[in-house]
């Protein structure tokens, strides 16, 4: 089902990386034919190969990207929320989306035209300027996640994971998992039975998991190991090894 924005839409999609730096009279006539579509859970927006019509911001909710092999299986590239955006690249050049995009919660994305984005560059060259800065901003993160895989073990992984949810540097908190643990696993790199002793694992510096809460006994200690600042936190994993 298909809305118009709300003032409140139009404050989150005005501020997404890809209008940064934009005057604000540009982004208006950007967003001028944007759409909210409500999706729920498992229903998708965007299929890998379809041709691009249009580009889309996350305005609630989780959405994944992911690609599908030829066997059925499932390859997730990325999960994104509020104030995220993606399929900016094949707005503007007509190529098929890369990936398919799906809510995995109730979600609300606001969509915006591949063609009227196209016109709105070719009477304002500094659109595309934007646009190109942010796709390098994607690209840049997806270099990360790519270091992350390669470099870091599935515990760090999850303790990377479980410290981005941490709304404070130090000391003890607890947080609340964004989306089921199959999809997690899926989104560090993991099987589900890798995470599961990953989260075993963690349980040595504090780290219990009831259902989706999550509480951490000391931030700080989980940030060091996800930075592989190994010497702080070697003696207490090593016996589980």
């Amino acid at each position: 089902m298909s809305s118009r924005l709300t003032a409140g839409d139009i404050q989150i999609i005005s501020r997404i990386a890809v209008f940064r730096g934009l005057k604000a009279e540009t982004v208006e006539q950007i967003i001028t034919p944007a759409t909210v579509v409500e999706l729920r859970p498992h229903e998708w927006i965007a299929r890998q190969g379809d041709p691009a019509t249009a580009f889309f911001i996350i305005i609630d909710g989780w959405v994944k990207l992911y690609r599908s092999a030829s066997s059925g299986d499932e390859a997730v590239i990325n999960i994104l929320t509020k104030g995220e955006s993606f399929a900016e690249s094949v707005a503007f050049t007509g190529n098929p989306y890369f990936s398919t995009a799906e809510a995995v919660s109730e979600a609300r994305v606001g969509r915006i035209p591949a063609d009227h984005i196209v016109r709105c560059i070719r009477a304002n060259p500094e659109i595309a300027l934007a646009m190109i800065a942010s796709i390098s901003q994607h690209m840049h993160n997806l270099v990360q996640q790519v270091e992350q895989l390669k470099a870091h073990s599935g515990v760090q992984r999850v303790a990377e994971f479980l410290a981005s949810l941490a709304m404070k540097e130090q000391g003890h908190c607890s947080v609340v998992l964004p989306y089921d643990k199959i999809l997690i696993a899926g989104r560090l790199g993991l099987t589900p039975e890798s995470l599961s002793r990953a989260f075993a694992r963690l349980r040595t510096i504090g780290v219990s998991v009831d259902a989706s809460h999550v509480a951490v006994a000391d931030v700080g200690k989980l940030r060091r190991l996800a930075a592989d600042e190994r010497g702080a936190v070697r003696g207490i994993l090593e016996p589980l090894r």
